[in-house]
């Protein structure tokens, strides 16, 4: 189970990324920082869609912040912040997937539709970002993928002229995996978007949701720390 949450949320936050750029003209909602480029690159081409791109760090820094903080009130509170999190996310990007049917598709890089799914979906991988600095913190990203392919790199080498110890080896071991999933993640993004539009990120969902549950399994108990009403 270590290994399976770690690459469940690797394979949805891919999923969601490569669905959100395609379907939301080109934002990013896993890898914000790729909009600035992209908002360089419409100012340079003298396009002047950029209002979801330029709120989408603004969007997931808020994101961030109140994930953290609730992780924060939860865990003094002896709840399971992990896993309630976790559940939060999911259901963000459930109401990602309901949302067109309220507002309409996407027709325009800046209309209500691309905003509401946008933001939900940068908010849902927010709380991800933030728990993987947190209670999910370790050498293994799951919304990222350069520092992990430039680490599990370096361990291959170490395995590969036998310089690794036991703890590369470790490493290698759990590394492999997310980035895999990270890569099956893109491509099924890619195929469940072209045949189901933005009814493909309920499988986001599950996936989520399926790493919550780990996370219920996994999590410790924690005693409340308040006495009862």
């Amino acid at each position: 189970m270590s290994r399976a949450r770690p690459a469940l949320l690797a394979m949805a936050a891919a999923y969601v990324d490569t669905c959100g750029f395609i379907g939301l003209f080109g934002l990013f909602t896993a890898h914000v920082t790729g909009n600035f480029v992209l908002i360089g690159a419409e100012l340079v081409n003298r396009h002047v869609d950029i209002l979801t791109k330029s709120l989408a760090l603004p969007v997931f820094v808020a994101s961030v912040a109140l994930a953290n903080q609730a992780e924060v009130v939860m865990r003094r509170r002896g709840m399971a912040a992990t896993t309630w999190l976790l559940g939060v996310q999911s259901l963000l990007i459930a109401l990602a997937a309901l949302a067109p049917g309220r507002t309409g598709l996407p027709q325009h890089p800046d209309d209500v539709p691309s905003i509401v799914i946008g933001f939900l979906l940068i908010t849902a991988v927010g709380v991800q970002n933030a728990l993987m600095r947190t209670s999910l913190a370790g050498p293994v990203q799951t919304t990222v993928m350069t520092g992990n392919v430039t680490q599990l790199t370096i361990d291959l080498l170490a395995v590969v002229t036998g310089r690794a110890d036991a703890g590369t080896r470790t490493r290698a071991a759990a590394l492999w995996p997310v980035v895999m999933a990270f890569a099956a993640g893109s491509a099924l993004g890619a195929i469940g978007y072209a045949g189901l539009g933005f009814h493909c990120l309920w499988l986001a969902c599950a996936m989520v949701a399926g790493a919550a549950w780990l996370a219920h399994r996994q999590e410790p108990k924690e005693t409340s720390a308040r006495s009862a009403i």
